[in-house]
């Protein structure tokens, strides 16, 4: 007949603590561990912007949502709308247009062609997708290590 063994973890109890701390994380914590997080991606942007007028990339800003839920924050890396009189563009024939859409997206040139977006937003989500989740972590243990 086999013999009952019992394992005994060290510093279980201490880490089931930390995840049920967790669980109740306040917004101290969350919101400067986004907001570092997000700045990686907006620096990225702004870099990665079409630089034909100059503006774009003044116009990339982080935008922090409203949560209605405790321990979350998101921010998000949009297009300053007070700079919408400068991104609005009209065409000749009086067409108006939205330039950073176009330079992301990519646009149908005047002889019917095609011109492909820079996906400059995009990108600088992707590209940094690993660096901006070690950031996110490692700020949020460094607020989680303050609270106690």
């Amino acid at each position: 007949m086999a013999k009952r063994v019992k394992f005994e973890i060290e510093g279980m109890k201490e880490l089931e603590r930390t995840i049920r701390k967790l669980g109740k994380l306040p917004q101290k914590c969350v919101t400067p561990a986004a907001k570092k997080g997000a700045r990686i991606a907006l620096k990225a942007a702004r870099a990665n912007a079409p630089w034909e007028t100059g503006e774009l990339s003044n116009g990339i800003v982080l935008k922090g949502e409203r949560a209605r839920k405790k321990g979350k924050k998101v921010y998000q890396v949009t297009l300053d709308p007070a700079k919408n009189d400068i991104f609005v563009k009209t065409t000749k024939d009086g067409k108006r247009y939205y330039y950073p859409a176009s330079m992301e997206y990519g646009f149908i040139t005047r002889d019917g062609g095609y011109s492909p977006g820079f996906h400059y937003l995009r990108d600088a989500l992707m590209d940094n997708k690993t660096a901006i989740e070690r950031t996110v972590v490692d700020e949020l243990a460094k607020q989680i290590d303050k609270l106690k």
